[in-house]
């Protein structure tokens, strides 16, 4: 994989030549090269035995998060009247508590909620104290952790193949290494839709612990499935053409540090947890995904002033 056949090569050749004649500005603009890894830094916390006793503190740390931090306050008010006007469409489980639907909405609404959020939770597993001292999002954090495992649990165990793209940053992987994404990494059942969002670097990921959330957000036509920071991948497949990278990943399970760090005194051992299929030998198959590429122009979408999509979450 990390080097392209004739065939791969063809193929990637003829993507890459589509999409550089309709590159827009900020295409070309200069970009990051960034190691793939397994995210360190990142706050993995899944609240695993302590989800009664963590909603006891929530709505005192609600108030204070709240009043502390206008992005949350803001994206949470938008969501509510949202919510208040009727439910995107899709039914929600029983498990699937009003208030972490509200989350879901909110993360995936236009605005600088999701951008800031992942962004300190890529930091904020540094150690506990900066969890608890300079993380602003604890009760967010949670209430999306939750929710996300709510209607994972609510519907069949599946592994998914999905797509995310980059924009701005071409990561470095190699074959083997196990990496997660390190926050909470949106992606799309499409190819094309994951493709609009950026082309720096693309990924096909098989995902087990991701959760389809089209029906719970804004924007259900991009069809997203939200993965959390704790899925761990192996690395499958490594390309490059064009400027771009392209990047296969494969589920590992679920790998985290942190498990109810805002109620236990120090951070707990690493957890690593094998998705029932991949025990069982259910792990999704890639399709022919390098054929797969979209060989048609697709302009950039937009969501409007400042809105980035699929791109930067």
């Amino acid at each position: 994989w990390s080097r392209l056949g004739p065939r791969w090569a063809a193929v990637l050749t003829h993507s890459v030549a589509s999409h550089l004649a309709v590159s827009t500005p900020r295409e070309l603009f200069p970009v990051k090269e960034l190691p793939l890894d397994m995210a360190p830094d990142a706050f993995d916390d899944e609240y695993r035995g302590c989800a009664e006793a963590m909603e006891a503190e929530l709505a005192e740390l609600n108030r204070t998060e709240m009043a502390g931090n206008a992005v949350y306050a803001e994206a949470w008010a938008g969501a509510a009247a949202r919510w208040g006007e009727g439910r995107p469409g899709a039914p929600r489980p029983p498990a699937l508590r009003p208030v972490q639907e509200l989350a879901i909405l909110a993360y995936t609404m236009q605005g600088p909620l999701h951008g800031a959020f992942n962004a300190a939770v890529r930091e904020a597993g540094r150690s506990r104290c900066r969890y608890l001292d300079a993380f602003p999002f604890k009760t967010f954090h949670f209430l999306l952790s939750t929710g996300l495992r709510a209607l994972r649990d609510a519907g069949p165990r599946l592994c998914r193949r999905v797509y995310r793209g980059v924009r701005g940053v071409r990561f470095a992987a190699r074959l083997g290494r196990p990496v997660r994404f390190g926050h909470f990494a949106s992606a799309s059942l499409r190819n094309g839709s994951a493709w609009r969002f950026g082309q720096d670097t693309f990924f096909s990921v098989e995902t087990c612990c991701g959760v389809a959330i089209g029906g719970f957000s804004f924007f259900p036509e991009e069809e997203e499935v939200l993965i959390p920071p704790s899925e761990s991948f192996e690395v499958t497949g490594v390309a490059r053409a064009g400027g771009r990278v392209l990047i296969e990943l494969r589920s590992q399970g679920s790998r985290s540090t942190y498990n109810c760090a805002f109620l236990q005194g120090e951070a707990s051992a690493s957890h690593r947890r094998p998705h029932p299929l991949l025990r069982l030998g259910g792990a999704v198959q890639p399709p022919p995904f390098w054929e797969m590429l979209i060989s048609s122009p697709l302009p950039p979408r937009s969501r409007g002033p400042g809105a980035v999509g699929m791109l930067a979450r």
